[in-house]
């Protein structure tokens, strides 16, 4: 489905946006889930060559990559399924199919944290050095990975004139204006990816960044 999303008081141009990225054996492939996955590539990028600086190496960020993933997926999937119990104790079939859409981002970042203090205990590996490095991740992460509401047009907010206005045309042609609250969380989760970037490098003790 193509959608018209513009930003007058920033651009002169009204983008046409199609929420499907790609089809594989006739599975249609969306923008927001190809993003995301970027989103958690940038993270895993990013910490691979600074692992060493909290006292991790690379292949454990690769076993970690391994344990955390599927916990951020099941966790997103969970913490969106309870806070529509209401639907889904009528559709409990529907609980698994994430490719429907519904994760909360709230959810992935408990049962991660869970998961890296458990991955940490088994690895006997330093705890606090870990949170400092996930927890810019997850800033990297989510600053790339909420574009993707950009292409399901979500994730906005109150109807405004602001010059920040994002438009979304709807199928009789008419177009409201809304605060577009992804783009401010993308922005805000960016500067402080940067801002802790360049902290850490001058942190004095583990935990430091996380806290």
């Amino acid at each position: 489905m193509i959608n018209e999303i513009s930003f007058p008081g920033l651009f002169d141009h009204v983008f046409h946006v199609n929420e499907v990225a790609f089809t594989v054996f006739g599975k249609d492939i969306m923008w927001y889930g190809v993003i995301i996955t970027l989103g958690f590539m940038a993270a895993v990028l990013y910490a691979m060559p600074r692992c060493g600086f909290f006292g991790w190496t690379e292949d454990d960020i690769i076993d970690g990559v391994i344990w955390c993933l599927p916990a951020a997926i099941i966790g997103a999937r969970a913490y969106y399924v309870i806070f529509q119990w209401e639907y889904y104790r009528e559709h409990l079939n529907e609980i698994i199919r994430i490719w429907d859409g519904g994760l909360g981002i709230y959810g992935a970042i408990i049962t991660t944290s869970i998961t890296v203090y458990f991955f940490c205990k088994t690895h006997k590996g330093d705890i606090l050095g870990a949170f400092d490095m996930v927890c810019m991740g997850f800033l990297l992460a989510q600053g790339i990975g909420r574009w993707g509401n950009f292409f399901n047009r979500e994730a906005f907010g109150a109807v405004t004139d602001s010059f920040l206005r994002m438009g979304l045309t709807d199928i009789f042609g008419f177009t409201t204006y809304y605060h577009p609250t992804f783009l401010y969380e993308s922005v805000w989760n960016a500067a402080g990816f940067l801002l802790l970037h360049f902290a850490s490098k001058k942190r004095k003790y583990d935990g430091q960044v996380a806290l």
